[in-house]
């Protein structure tokens, strides 16, 4: 099964102020990310810029609506994002967490993905 999980951190500001992570949370996330490969877990993974750099686009009733960041809601604020191939629901709440202990304050949502047009469930 694979699982995506967004990471919104707690630290908005740093986030929303493009800071960059220092040397030394690199190097744990670096280690982290070299270790799930190795394990196959982790297919993809990034980290998104400031949303002062994104936009959204939404329609609604056929009107097209574009709104350029930054936005303010906190919780709306996704700082990156990995895809993991993982054996069960429990196994990404597992991984999200191991996660958090090196990215510190923040949370992770885990959405399973649809395997070819299959609707599994946990």
């Amino acid at each position: 099964m694979r699982f995506l999980m967004l990471y919104r951190p707690a630290n908005i500001a740093a986030a929303e102020a493009g800071t960059p992570p220092t040397a030394e949370m690199m190097q744990k996330m670096g280690a982290l990310m070299e270790k799930k490969i190795g394990e196959g877990k982790l297919l993809s993974t990034e980290g998104c810029m400031p949303t002062s750099k994104g936009a959204r686009v939404s329609l609604n009733r056929g009107k097209l609506s574009v709104v350029d960041g930054p936005f303010s809601e906190a919780k709306e604020i996704i700082g990156g994002f990995a895809l993991m191939k993982l054996k069960s629901h429990q196994e990404a709440i597992t991984e999200a967490h191991e996660f958090l202990e090196v990215a510190g304050d923040g949370e992770v949502e885990v959405r399973l993905i649809h395997e070819n047009g299959t609707h599994d469930s946990f």
